[in-house]
Parts: structure tokens; sequence; C-alpha cells
């Protein structure tokens, strides 16, 4: 089928007759399927990942990783604007409605490397960040929770990232992609730099509770760009379009689920359950009674009259009685154990943790601090006003 000059698709928007300009502006399929084709190669290519897609990856991994060491905001909004264009996202919509297995799969693939560079520079500022870790690690564990805020950014971001990433090849600007990216690689690299973070530096409830937010962000967001697509006129054209689209639907409620319920995941408002410390029961010390005998010791005097001999006088040697206490903190990572007061962390302690407190106290800045024992055996130390006593007393 042959066409005039006039019915060609021109560069330049102001050439087109209104009424195809008007379809071009609302998403419509092109005229025929040769030029729908040549559409859809036209976004494959641009949602195709880039080295400066895995560049900017890069910093901003860095600056998200940077922003949850010394939990500071400013650094997690910094990284999520110099992400990169997540156009591989759309790549996995695009793939799932135009039916294309290699496009899925070389935008998923793209996509995931972009994603492993951002997990391995988050392990890499926990590990080797340990000195300046911040103590209270709260937008850590604010971004290891699956909410209904993040999922609704997440949800708006990722349809107003699809829609302008289509309306930039359909003769609009491109700059307008750029707002609503920056914050759907905000909900995908945040939470995938707090499961990097939370395998380098140790801190409990990050790993895997990040991954598992990610992967859930990950799966909506690409049936969220697929939905969108298919509301834009870009309907898959082949049942495989439509098996692969109800494929990754099915699997995306199936991950929502499986998590252990989509009730019971927001309403406890964790990625994982989190484990419960319980208090260990102990045994009562007793002290033992040791006998002593004391030899007698004959007395001689000038009478020579025989001195009475002295009994055996028993002596009591008691053992001495740990004094117990119980951690107390709202804090839900628990509390640090100290090489010495103020010093390197060694390690944490659940709430309601039971621990036995040594004799050795000290000073600095103002606060006190407690040398105490786990029941592990590590020795290090805590602030004394984080422990409740609970001293044993002996049995008779």
């Amino acid at each position: 089928m042959n066409f005039s000059t006039t019915d060609q698709l021109s560069d330049n928007p102001g050439d087109l007759p209104p009424a195809r300009r008007r379809r071009a502006r609302r998403l419509l399929a092109p005229l025929d399927v040769d030029e729908r084709a040549t559409f859809l190669d036209r976004l494959a290519q641009r949602a195709s990942p880039s080295f400066d897609f895995f560049l900017l990856s890069m910093i901003a991994g860095g600056l998200l990783s940077l922003g949850l060491l010394l939990d500071t905001p400013a650094f997690l909004v910094l990284g999520a604007a110099l992400a990169p264009m997540m156009a591989p996202a759309i790549g996995v919509s695009l793939g799932v409605v135009a039916g294309s297995l290699r496009l899925f799969l070389r935008s998923l693939t793209g996509l995931l490397l972009g994603c492993l560079i951002v997990f391995l520079t988050g392990w890499f500022a926990g590990n080797y960040g340990r000195a300046w870790l911040s103590e209270t690690q709260y937008l850590s564990h604010l971004h290891a929770q699956i909410s209904w805020p993040n999922f609704l950014v997440l949800a708006v971001s990722a349809m107003l990232t699809t829609v302008s990433f289509v309306r930039s090849e359909s003769y609009e600007s491109p700059l307008i992609s750029a707002l609503p990216s920056a914050a759907l690689a905000y909900e995908l690299y945040v939470p995938l730099a707090l499961a990097g973070f939370g395998l380098g530096s140790q801190v409990p409830h990050l790993w895997p509770d990040g991954l598992v937010v990610f992967a859930l962000h990950l799966a909506w967001s690409a049936l969220l760009g697929a939905l969108t697509l298919a509301l834009l006129g870009l309907r898959p054209l082949t049942l495989f379009g439509y098996t692969m689209s109800g494929t990754v639907a099915l699997l995306c409620i199936i991950l929502l689920i499986g998590i252990s319920g989509a009730s019971a995941v927001v309403g406890t408002g964790m990625g994982l359950p989190t484990p419960t410390p319980t208090l260990t029961p102990t045994l009562t010390l007793t002290p033992t009674v040791t006998l002593t005998p004391v030899p007698p010791t004959p007395t001689l005097t000038p009478t020579l009259s025989p001195s009475p001999t002295l009994p055996p006088t028993p002596t009591f040697t008691q053992t001495p009685t740990p004094i117990l206490a119980v951690i107390r903190t709202d804090l839900a990572e628990g509390v640090r154990i100290r090489q010495e007061p103020g010093g390197e962390t060694i390690g944490f302690l659940a709430n309601n943790e039971l621990v036995i407190v040594l004799s050795e106290t000290q000073q600095k800045d103002g606060i006190s601090w407690v040398r105490i024992q786990t029941m592990r055996g590590v020795r290090g130390w805590i602030v004394q006003s984080l422990l409740l006593n609970v001293t044993a007393t002996p049995a008779p």
C-alpha cells in the first residue's frame, strides 16, 4: 500500500494534519501495522540501557549509601535526582505489552545490572563505613518497611514515567520524563542500597528486608507500566503478548501475597517478620558450704595441766551472686555493645535480653557506662540507663 507525501509521518509535529496530530498526542496506534512497529522500535531503542545508565547508577548508589550511613535525607534526595532515566524499567513493561521476549529479557538484564551496582555500593558503604555509622539509623529502618505511602509514590511515578517516556517520542519534551523517573528511581534504588548496606554493616532487620521491598516494587512497577501502555493504546497484538501480560500480573499478585499476606505485611509495616526477643530462664544460684577443720593445738602450762582441744570451726564460703539485668530500649536495632565507653561497636543486644552486670563503671561526657557480659560470653560496655536490674537472690 502506497501513501502520498501528506500521508507520511513528519518529523515536525506542526507539519502533521490536525487529526493525525491529535492521534499522535493521544498515543493511539499509528495508521497501520508498519507504522506501529516502527513506533515500538523507536521506543525499544530508547529503553535499551547505555553506559550512562550504569555510570549514573553507581553515582546514585554512592549518594544513597552515604545518606543511609549518616542517616541524612538530603543525600537520599540528591541520589534520586542524579539517578539515570529509568528507561530499562519502561522497556520491561514495553516487552510485556509488545509480547517481545527478547526486549523483555534485554531490558530486565540491563536494569538488574544497574541494580547490582547500587547494591554493591551499599554493601561497600556498610562494610567499610562502620566508624561513621549513625546511632539511630531511623531512615534505614523506615525504608526497610512496606508501607502504603511508598507504594502510592511508586504507582504514580511508574505511570507518569511511562506516559512521559512515550509522549517524549510523540513530539513532547523529553525533559518531562526525568521528573517522575527520579521518584521511580527513589522507590527502586533506596531499598536496594539499603539491602546491601545492611548486609555489609550487619545492622539487624535491614537484610533481607530491603531486598524484599525492592523485589515487590520492581514487580509492581513493571505491571503498572504495562497497564499504562495498554491504556495509552499500545495493547498486545498477539496471543503471546496477552499471555505474557497475564503471567506478569499473576506473579505480582503472588509476590504480594506470598510475603506473608497483603494485610499482614501492611499491618506490621515490615518487609519480613522481625524476631521478638524473649526473656531467657535462669537458674537460681545456691551458695555452697565448705567445712575446714582446724587441727588441735596443744598448749603447755607451768602446772602441766592439759588445755582443752578446740572443736573444728566450720568456715562458710559463699559464691558471689551475679547481678542480672534486662535490656530496655525502644530502638528497633537494639542496644550497641562497645569495646570501651563511646568506642567501637562490637555487637547488638535486643530488647528484653538478659545480661550479667560486672563491677566496672565509668563516666564519660556526663554519661554513665557499665561493663556487662552477655549470656554468650561477650563482654563490653553499654549505657547504664538502658539496664533494668533483676538481681538474682540466692536460695537458702
